[in-house]
């Protein structure tokens, strides 16, 4: 409904536009023709008056009178013959009309187009400034998270039913009995956090991280404030409330490159009406997170429209990277399997080719992932599967000539023949 009611506002707007314009264009024409032939006929009768007055004074004599009279009656008669060729404005000719209408037409489509692509449509006009002090006030003025546990529990009442649940519940009683009588253990109060998450009951979950942190003190790391900051998030139905970027900002002192406080926090100024902050957050989150992250779906969904939006219309989504622990074997694994049976040695290094080659041809990689296969195949002396991979490596990075020289190089370590782009 928001996407019909822009349309329609565009076509109001450019038609109020587009009317201004004519209308200019057709009072140009107009005052041209009053000001033109007309003008100068004003021009040569007041010559004549002139003539007339100055021969009643007795300046000029009846015989230079007379040759005035003849000279200014021609040139009336000259302008009178030839309009069009005299004329100084009057209206423009039919190309000349049609050429201002057509520029009219594509001024007002082109800017359009020009706001659709490089815009932000569905944001109403607000200053920058005040943008930016509206999304402060709502970061500002977030509920706590007390107040949202609360909403969350009042909207599911029922506990989520799963597989074990019967056996776990009573396992975390007695966890939380041994507990009591050992404050200080820090191996079970983690142990406590993890199944008291799992149950469901993530207000008990968030109370014993927050004491796996407080008996670890200085020792505590980054990645003990994140696993409290993604209880927090959850318990509060996927909000970011202050006290849990309090805990993002912990856990980025700790580790700057930690990609759950990078993933919240992105979402936090999501949440705010920062898109542009969540851009440059989740963009750098990209860069540096494996491909199978758990985020990693969604932000590569998000990332062109945020660009869109924060002014990066030249955006283009990279590849997306490797799996965690994804990657092809180089020359320090070759050797170690020479020390395998032949069957052993080919099996280990063919699996773990075909899995990096069958990812590449499904989800894209890095160039330099793309080099590394070309390599490897190289080694196997599979020359077939390498020169098919890297006729498909030079269509996928043909635009970008230092990822392309990449492959190219690449190649000729393999020894393949096929000629470049």
């Amino acid at each position: 409904m928001s996407i019909i009611l822009q349309a329609a506002g565009f076509v109001v707007i450019a038609l109020l536009v587009g009317g201004v314009l004519l209308r200019a264009m057709a009072q140009a024409g107009q005052a041209a023709a009053a000001d033109g032939t007309d003008r100068a006929m004003r021009v040569y009768r007041d010559q004549l008056s002139e003539v007339e007055r100055d021969l009643a004074r007795g300046t000029i004599s009846e015989a230079e009178a007379e040759r005035l009279r003849l000279e200014i009656s021609r040139r009336i008669l000259d302008l009178d013959k030839d309009r069009e060729g005299r004329r100084v404005g009057g209206p423009s000719p039919k190309p000349m009309r049609y050429t201002a209408l057509a520029v009219i037409v594509v001024a007002v489509l082109g800017s359009g187009a020009l706001y659709m692509s490089y815009g932000a449509p569905g944001y109403r006009d607000m200053p920058l400034l005040e943008r930016h002090a509206e999304a402060e006030e709502r970061r500002q003025s977030r509920p706590r998270q007390a107040e949202l546990e609360a909403q969350v529990t009042s909207r599911f009442t029922e506990p989520v039913e799963f597989e074990g649940r019967a056996d776990l519940e009573p396992m975390v009683e007695q966890l939380r009995e041994a507990l009591a009588d050992r404050p200080l253990d820090i191996r079970g109060h983690s142990l406590l956090a993890q199944n008291e998450a799992r149950l469901g009951n993530f207000r008990a979950a968030i109370e014993a991280q927050e004491r796996v942190i407080e008996l670890r003190g200085d020792e505590a790391t980054g990645e003990d404030y994140a696993y409290l900051v993604d209880l927090m998030v959850i318990a509060a139905g996927g909000f970011v409330s202050p006290e849990a970027e309090a805990m993002i900002e912990q856990t980025l002192r700790r580790d700057a490159s930690n990609g759950v406080a990078l993933y919240y926090s992105g979402r936090l100024y999501a949440q705010t009406g920062r898109p542009d902050m969540t851009f440059r957050i989740w963009r750098r989150l990209h860069d540096i997170s494996p491909g199978d992250a758990p985020w990693m779906g969604e932000i590569r969904s998000a990332l062109p429209e945020l660009a869109q939006i924060s002014g990066e219309p030249r955006f283009q989504l990279p590849p997306r990277p490797a799996p965690a622990g994804a990657r092809v074997p180089d020359e320090i694994d070759i050797e170690a399997a020479e020390e395998l049976d032949p069957e052993e040695r080919d099996e280990m290094i063919a699996g773990m080719v075909d899995g990096l080659m069958a990812r590449l041809a499904n989800d894209g990689g890095t160039a330099d992932e793309w080099a590394q296969l070309i390599r490897a195949l190289g080694v196997l002396e599979r020359e077939d599967d390498a020169v098919a991979i890297l006729q498909e490596a030079r269509t996928v990075f043909a635009a970008r000539a230092e990822d392309l020289a990449l492959i190219n190089a690449a190649a000729d370590e393999a020894n393949l023949s096929t000629p470049g782009p």
